[in-house]
């Protein structure tokens, strides 16, 4: 603890010394002016700030002068303009991608303070950022904030682990973009050491994975034989709801020795303010462009949906002939599908995309690779594939503990024989 000494000089004027002990050294600061209560305050406000550095010197404080400001860097402007300025030149995103990082940028970065070596906030520039400053955002949102005239509801809710992340990840890019400009705006990225929530410290809603039974179930409820089709089609392939609803009769191969689905193309929401909400774009990955292998009983399906259809027509239609829209058919078909199943004892509640995951839970059942599943789903990466999936891969659980109890059985050998 620091503390407070007053000093009566010969003048008639009185001077304040804060002292502390600094690593078993005694450290001193002293203030004075015409008046003394101002120099006491101002004792007083410089002893807060070192208790508040753990008995430090403050950060920036020159002994016998104070503060020291950085000077201004020529180019430094306020974060969230230059924020802006960088999604704008980003090139090979799609506009609803760009939506979105604006939206981020308006309501999250802008949060975003700088602290400076008086401990007071002010405007973070895209130069004056430091690592204290993303931590305090990044509790921020962790934390929420509470409305002060109504502690029952909130400001700002808590934001939870994966946007956190995400959002930590546009500003780390922002920050690495100074870091790279010419001229060079800074030279250190703080975002580098940030210690972000992890992503499995809370309850998320999971998963959920269909037996093929409960599956059966749902399917039953459907009263609309297209949007049965298409169900079917979703848990049969594992493909996402924008690729199979994109699907057209150009992209089958139904005749190959190996028949297949060729997935090359997917609804991608469109821009605001766009004449329409949703365009044909490429799969959510490089590797989202794949060959998916279908069954004879889907080939029998694709045949019957085909028939005298031209080439640029949709696999999946509804019964005006027109492809499906996932509101529609979320909405129409497969919410009231479920209810129903529910109703009669299902103990599930799944979502649609739960049929992607009710897929690979299959596959895995069945001993299916996670490479192979990989191959199939279209994932970037394979450890995108175990991270979701890897937890279900229990079925070698026997193997495995029959071959490690073969080899723990086995006898040592005893130390001094040889064999003759």
């Amino acid at each position: 603890m620091a503390s407070i000494v007053e000093r009566p000089q010969r003048s008639g004027a009185v001077t304040f010394q804060v002292k502390w002990r600094q690593d078993g050294q005694w450290q001193s600061e002293k203030f004075g002016d015409d008046d003394p209560k101002v120099g006491r305050a101002q004792a007083e406000q410089f002893k807060k700030l070192v208790e508040a550095h753990n008995n430090q010197w403050p950060h920036g404080w020159v002994p016998g002068e104070g503060f020291v400001e950085t000077p201004a860097i020529p180019g430094d402007v306020p974060l969230v303009d230059y924020a802006t300025r960088y999604v704008n030149r980003l090139n090979g995103v799609d506009e609803r991608t760009k939506d979105d990082y604006h939206r981020d940028i308006r309501l999250h970065l802008s949060l975003i303070q700088h602290t400076n070596v008086r401990g007071v906030a002010e405007q973070a520039t895209i130069c004056n950022l430091v690592q204290e400053d993303v931590d305090d955002w990044v509790a921020l949102m962790a934390a929420g904030e509470r409305d002060p005239d109504d502690p029952e509801k909130w400001t700002r809710r808590k934001a939870d682990p994966k946007s956190i992340r995400n959002r930590h990840g546009l500003l780390y890019c922002i920050i690495q973009a100074a870091i790279e400009a010419t001229p060079q705006l800074r030279t250190t990225n703080c975002c580098t050491k940030t210690q972000l929530p992890r992503a499995d410290d809370h309850i998320q809603e999971e998963m959920t994975f269909l037996e093929h039974d409960e599956y059966a179930r749902i399917a039953s409820e459907f009263t609309d034989p297209a949007a049965r089709q298409l169900a079917d089609w979703l848990v049969g392939t594992g493909m996402r709801w924008g690729e199979a609803s994109a699907l057209q009769v150009r992209d089958l191969a139904l005749n190959a020795d190996v028949p297949t689905a060729n997935v090359q193309r997917s609804w991608k929401r469109a821009a605001k303010g766009s004449a329409a909400s949703f365009y044909l774009g490429p799969p959510k990955t490089k590797k989202g462009r794949r060959m998916v292998a279908l069954t004879p009983s889907q080939v029998a399906m694709a045949r019957e949906l085909v028939a005298g259809q031209p080439p640029e027509a949709y696999v999946f239609r509804t019964a005006t002939g027109k492809h499906w829209r996932h509101s529609n058919f979320f909405h129409r078909k497969w919410q009231p599908a479920v209810a129903a199943a529910v109703a009669k004892g299902l103990p599930k509640r799944p979502r649609l995309h739960d049929l992607r995951h009710t897929h690979v839970a299959w596959l895995i059942a069945k001993r299916i690779p996670l490479p192979a599943i990989q191959a199939r789903l279209g994932h970037e990466s394979i450890q995108t594939t175990v991270d979701r999936y890897g937890h279900l891969v229990r079925e070698l659980d026997t193997e495995i503990i029959a071959a490690i109890e073969d080899v723990m059985a086995a006898p040592a050998p005893v130390a001094g024989l040889r064999a003759v």
